[in-house]
Formats: C-alpha cells, structure tokens, sequence
C-alpha cells in the first residue's frame, strides 16, 4: 500500500520551465542560424539550386535579431518561464517553417528539424505548452506539405519526390512529434519524480540522523558527566558532615578546591558537546530487537497491536542470542517508514518477525489489513504512485494521497544498508472477511547478508574509549 504523499509545494513542478536559462536557447538559436546558413550557401553555389535568396537571409536574418534583442534587453542569467519558453519555441519552430517553405517543403530533407522544438518543448514544458507547441508543428507540417516554394536547378528543372514518399514523410513526421514528445516527456517526468523522491529520502534521512546524534549527545552527556557528579555529590556530603563537626577548615579547602575543579571539568564537557557533539560509542550497536523496537516506538501508542517474534532461523536453534547489528540511521528510519505502513492499513494487529542464520537475517512486517492491490504489487516502491481510491478508502483515511513516497523512501535506505525487499499479501485479498486468517494483510520480507548487518566481535566486546566529536 502507498504511503502518505509529500507536501506539494516542495516536490512537485508546476514551474519547470523556471530551470532554462534564456542563454541555452540563445546559443542553441545561433548553432541552428550557422547551420541554417551553412545548407542554404551549399545548396545555391555548390548545387546551384535556385533560391530565394533575399526571402532565406530573411529568414535567417528574423533568429540573428531575435537573438540579439534578447542578448541586449536581458541579463545573461535571465531563466525563462514557461509562457517565455513557449513563445521562443513558437517562434524558433516558425522560423523553421518558413525557411523549408521557401526551399521546397516536404522535399527538403531537413523538413524532418521542425521535431527539435517540440522535443525541448516537451522536456522543459507543462503539458498544455506542449500540446500547443505539438499542434503548431502538426499544423506547420500540413502546410509546407502543400504549399512550398519548390526547389529548381539551373537548368529550370524541379526537384520532387514522387507523391507516395512525400506522404511518408509527413506521416513520419507526425508520428515523430507525438511519439518524440511523449517519450521525451515521460522520461523527464520520471526523472525529476525521482530526483524529487530522491531529495525526500535525503531530507529523511537527515532528520533521522539529526535525532540519532540528539540522543547520541543525551546519552554521552549521562555518561560522561557521571563521574564528575558522583565526585561533586560525595565532597559536598563530605563538607556537610565536617561542617557539623566543626572540623579543621583546611580540608574544607581542599574540597572546595576539588568541587571547582570537577565544575570545571563538566563545564568543558559541555562546552565540547554544545559545540560539535560527541557520538556515543554505546550506540553505534545494539541487538536486533532492541533496533526494531526502536523503530516501531513511536507507533505503539496509535491504538494498534505491535507483536515482536524474534528467534533464530530453522537450523540455528541454538544460536538463540540476538544479533549485535549497527544502529544505522538507514535502517531505523527505514524499518520504521514500513512499520508505519503496516499500521495504517491494519485492522488492528501487526507481526513484527525477525529470523537469523549463520548467513542472513531476515525480517517480516505483516498486518492484518486489506492487502496490497493486486495489480500494484509489481510497482511497489515506484515513488509518487497514484491510483483512484474506492468511497471507503476515503472515509478511512480522508488525508492519504496515495503517492507511495514512504516506501520508496524505506526501501532505498534499507537497500543502501543491503537489504533485498519483496512484497505480498498473506492471503488472497478478495476472501470473505471470515475466512482470512489472522496474518492476512500486507507482508514486507527484508533480507540481509549476515556480515552486511552484524557488528564484528570487536566492535561490541572491545575497550570503548572516550566518546568522538561528530564528523562536520
């Protein structure tokens, strides 16, 4: 089931056309002047077909003004809108028009350039602007299809290709314009849904480590303040027994002298910490399912029932220790993105399952819910996934969009700590509610390599030491 979708104001592209810089165009204007100049000198003194020749440098002459219009009225940094990328688009694709109109339309081989704008278009462009931008090349097509100047030679002779070509030509071209600006679309659609998928995942993951080192600092401070405390409660208990006794008062000096000692001790303790933070070295493992339980912590209050089987896989009965895995912001984020799944899909129970081996550790997140929809198991993990929710849906959860951004985001953090993710559901999701059994909602399998996840012996039976600052 998709998770909860992002807020739609950071990740989604109303505005992509914002990106173009007005300089790209420019210079993509001035290679297609050259070129169009290059073939035009060509075909007149090498071929010595005869052109327009005053009407081409006309043609010619309209993008060169353009182009320094806007080198002169705009700064070099000037990024287009959508409105301004359309128009120049428009113009570049009329421009183009107008110049195989004079040198023989469809017969003219470089007819076939009139899809470059409506390519850019395409990947730059909203929809809308792209359908214009599609129907003004359609049309402009149509038209140099039958009316041209045609292309004759010296000898007065007229250059054509016989009628059956000419109309495969406009056919390619046409189809060319819809498949190149559906295609090109599509993948740059993919590709910035998963530059933006990608982002949350990173901001995800920075919060998680933004609060991993919180409680890193919390629970280095505990322990590193623990020693100068315990000194400071016994001298001031100390104290307070001489000061009953009326004692010598050197040694009330000297404990003086010890107290500030240690206030000064704990001071650069948190001056350090307050500065940089230190990572502490009781938290880089723990045992799997303490990290489990971790990661489902902040769903056991949202009046689901949160079940824990851990226990060594088949053969390995005897192994009956947990695991010390490496407390990875990855893998709590990660685990916790798919127990919140879990539990707002369920009815009201979620297994959490953790099996190990000698070579891999496996871990389950079922419920008892409704299942995955059959036809989105396969695309499971694909961010931004939409699909048209049932009235029930959406009385149950009015706020869920359904954009399968948290799973993505899960299974690329766990992935990145080595996990290989499938998805399924217990049973077939079109049974009567009385003849499912308990487990039958969701299921998440998540296996890693034992030595992917598993701290070495070193790590969790050495010498500490003192704490290290936080890499900046």
């Amino acid at each position: 089931m998709p998770e909860t979708g992002p807020p739609q104001t950071l990740f989604e592209h109303p505005h992509r056309a914002n990106w173009i810089r007005l300089r790209t165009l420019i210079v993509l204007r001035w290679v297609a002047v050259a070129g169009q100049s290059a073939a035009i000198a060509i075909a007149h003194f090498w071929y010595d077909l005869q052109l327009e020749i005053g009407l081409c440098v006309l043609a010619i002459g309209m993008s060169v003004i353009a182009n320094l219009v806007a080198m002169f009225i705009y700064p070099a940094n000037k990024r287009l809108n959508e409105t301004e990328t359309m128009l120049m688009l428009l113009f570049d694709l009329a421009q183009l028009a107008f110049l195989i109109y004079l040198t023989g339309g469809l017969h003219n081989p470089f007819a076939l350039l009139l899809l470059t704008p409506v390519t850019i278009a395409a990947t730059a462009l909203g929809l809308n602007a792209v359908l214009i931008v599609g129907a003004a090349a359609i049309g402009l097509v149509t038209f140099v299809a039958f009316g041209y100047l045609p292309l004759r030679t010296v000898q007065g002779f007229v250059l054509r290709v016989p009628s059956i070509f000419l109309f495969g030509s406009w056919t390619a071209i046409v189809i060319g314009v819809s498949f190149l600006a559906l295609y090109a679309r599509r993948v740059t659609t993919e590709i910035a849904t998963m530059g933006d998928a990608l982002l949350a995942t990173q901001l995800a993951l920075a919060r998680e480590q933004k609060l991993t080192d919180l409680g890193g600092v919390v629970a280095a401070a505990a322990h590193e303040l623990g020693t100068p405390l315990a000194t400071i409660k016994l001298v001031s208990s100390e104290m307070a027994d001489e000061l009953k006794a009326d004692a010598d008062r050197e040694s009330l000096l000297e404990d003086s002298q010890l107290i500030a000692e240690q206030a000064d001790r704990c001071r650069e303790i948190l001056r350090a910490m307050g500065r940089v933070g230190k990572d502490d070295l009781h938290m880089r493992t723990a045992p799997l399912g303490a990290v489990l339980e971790e990661a489902a912590e902040p769903h056991q209050d949202r009046g689901k029932a949160l079940h824990f089987d851990l226990q060594p896989g088949p053969g390995n009965e005897a192994e009956d220790q947990q695991p010390e895995v490496h407390r990875s912001s990855e893998l709590i984020h990660g685990m916790r993105n798919l127990i919140q799944n879990a539990v707002d899909f369920s009815a009201g129970h979620v297994w959490i399952e953790a099996r190990w081996t000698a070579r891999r550790i496996t871990v389950r997140v079922i419920d008892d819910g409704d299942g995955y929809p059959p036809h989105l198991i396969g695309r499971i993990g694909d961010p931004f996934m939409r699909r048209r929710r049932s009235e029930e849906e959406r009385r149950k959860r009015p706020e869920y969009e359904g954009m399968g951004l948290g799973l993505f985001i899960a299974k690329t953090l766990l992935e990145r700590v080595g996990a290989e993710l499938t998805f399924a559901n217990g049973s077939d999701p079109f049974l009567a509610p009385e003849e499912r059994p308990d487990r039958s909602g969701a299921i998440v399998e998540a296996t890693w390599p034992r030595a992917r996840l598993v701290a070495e012996k070193d790590e969790t039976r050495a010498a500490l030491g003192l704490n290290r600052p936080f890499q900046t």
